[in-house]
């Protein structure tokens, strides 16, 4: 693959943790969050891309064996990346629904009562 998709992902990376630095807004910021991670996804995918390799399963009838085989490792790293994105995105949008209930705002400068 190209250095395309290095340039996306680092792309998604900075847009999103731009979007939370600047956000006025905890769903927003959220939002902005699964943006960056999404980055990640796509710079997994890319570092475990090899152009013309088998994959590394070898099924029926069986294909002779090589030393050039995709990576599974990155792939299941891939994987795991998006469980625990959507994981994490499902309780910060609860944690901020809560917070929206017992603030009446989602602003985190108006939040004045979780100041330490």
């Amino acid at each position: 693959m190209t250095i395309y998709a290095y340039l996306v992902a680092a792309w998604l990376v900075l847009v999103g943790s731009l979007g939370i630095a600047r956000s006025r807004n905890l769903i927003h910021s959220v939002v902005c969050l699964s943006i960056a991670q999404a980055g990640t996804y796509v710079l997994l995918l890319s570092i475990g891309f090899q152009k013309n390799v088998p994959p590394p399963v070898f099924g029926s009838p069986p294909s002779k064996p090589t030393l050039a085989v995709t990576d599974p490792v990155v792939q299941a790293m891939a994987l795991t990346d998006v469980v625990v994105s959507a994981t994490v995105t499902a309780l910060l949008l609860a944690i901020v629904i809560q917070l929206h209930k017992r603030h009446g705002t989602v602003d985190p400068d108006e939040l004045r009562a979780l100041q330490g």
